[in-house]
Parts: structure tokens; sequence; C-alpha cells
């Protein structure tokens, strides 16, 4: 049974008792590079793909400025890498903790039948992202659709010198965001909502909270 509360479809779920779901474990970002190497590898994919032209003989004056305006992009590149392998990590943490709920409603009568066997990962599991989204579990700076999206096209994250400064600040979360839109589009049906109120989990990584 289905429940439409304005223009949301809900899975109608029988009694009115909450369901204590399995903990969302974030796990740590894979260990990146020191610092100092990264800054090397963006400086090194600022002048391999010439984002900023060489000085002419009448700009050779204007070096330095050429220089902080490398230094300021190899920045930037570093900055657009982290944020995507954090990104990259929350959507791992997430899939983790959907394979653990789809065995958590399997144990439960009245969730059972919510989800359709398919082969792993089934578009209608999009239904615990948006159960997320609902409940406010992700940190404020995430992108949960974009974190999704970054781990269904990447088993690992790459390194940053096997990423195209286009990818880094253009398309990484059109891309991400295409890539989950598709997987959770895959569905032949529109999926329902699951009640945010019906559901309870912690979030755990340095801190424990609850929604």
């Amino acid at each position: 049974m289905v429940v439409i509360l304005g223009n949301r479809k809900y899975v109608e779920i029988p009694g009115d008792r909450a369901f204590e779901l399995p903990p969302l474990m974030l796990k740590s970002s894979p260990d990146l590079s020191e610092l100092e190497a990264l800054f090397y590898s963006a400086g090194s994919i600022v002048e391999s793909e010439s984002l900023i032209p060489g000085p002419t003989q009448d700009a050779l004056n204007a070096e330095n400025q050429l220089e902080n305006a490398r230094f300021g992009l190899a920045a930037s590149l570093v900055d657009q890498y982290r944020r995507f392998v954090r990104h990259w990590t929350w959507g791992e943490s997430v899939l983790e903790w959907i394979r653990q709920c789809e065995i958590s409603f399997e144990t439960q009568p009245n969730l059972r039948s919510l989800l359709r066997p398919d082969v792993w990962p089934h578009a209608g599991r999009a239904s615990f992202v948006t159960l997320l989204e609902d409940k406010q579990a992700t940190d404020t700076d995430i992108v949960l659709e974009n974190a999704m999206g970054y781990r269904l096209t990447f088993r690992q994250p790459p390194p940053i010198e096997f990423l195209s400064e286009k990818f880094l600040f253009l398309l990484n979360s059109s891309l991400a965001s295409t890539a989950y839109h598709a997987w959770a589009g895959a569905s032949r049906e529109e999926e329902a909502s699951l009640p945010p109120e019906r559901f309870q989990f912690y979030v755990m990584s340095d801190t424990i909270r609850e929604v």
C-alpha cells in the first residue's frame, strides 16, 4: 500500500511503532598523499594542461604573478579533490549501510515485503538515500546524491593525477548527479519513500548522534 502526502508517495507500514535501523558508520577517508605531494601533482596538472599561458618576452616581469596564479589553481584543485574524496567516502558508507538495512528488513515481517529482490544495487534502494535526506542525517557540506554518484562511478577514488582539471572544476558534480539519477530512475516504477518518522538510527563517526 502507498500513501500520498502532498507530492510525495510513502509506503504504508502496518502499526505505528518506530523501527530501529543499523547505525550508519561513517568510514575514514582513504589515505591521501601528503599535502605537499598533492600540491605537486596539482601543479603538474596546471602545467601539463596549460591552464595558464606561459610568459611572453614582454611579460617576463609578470613571472611572480603567474606563479601566484599557478599556486592558486593548484590549491583549488587540491581542495576540489579532497571534497571529491570526502563525498566518495560518504557514498561508500551509505552503500554499506543500505546492505545492513536489507538484512534488518528481512528480519521484520512488516518490512520484508517492502524490498523487491533483485541484483544489487537495485534502483529501489534509492529510497534509503531519500530517507537519509529526510532525516537530515548527512553533514551540512555533503550533497548526498553526489556522494552516491561518485561511489557508483568509482569503486575506489582515483589518485588526483588521474583526474583532469575539467573533471575537478566543472564535471564532477554533474557527472555524479547524472550517475545517481540514472541509478535511482532505473526502476520501472516510481519508488515510494520510506516514512522518516517510522525509522530511527544512529550516525556514528567521531561523534554519535541519533536521527
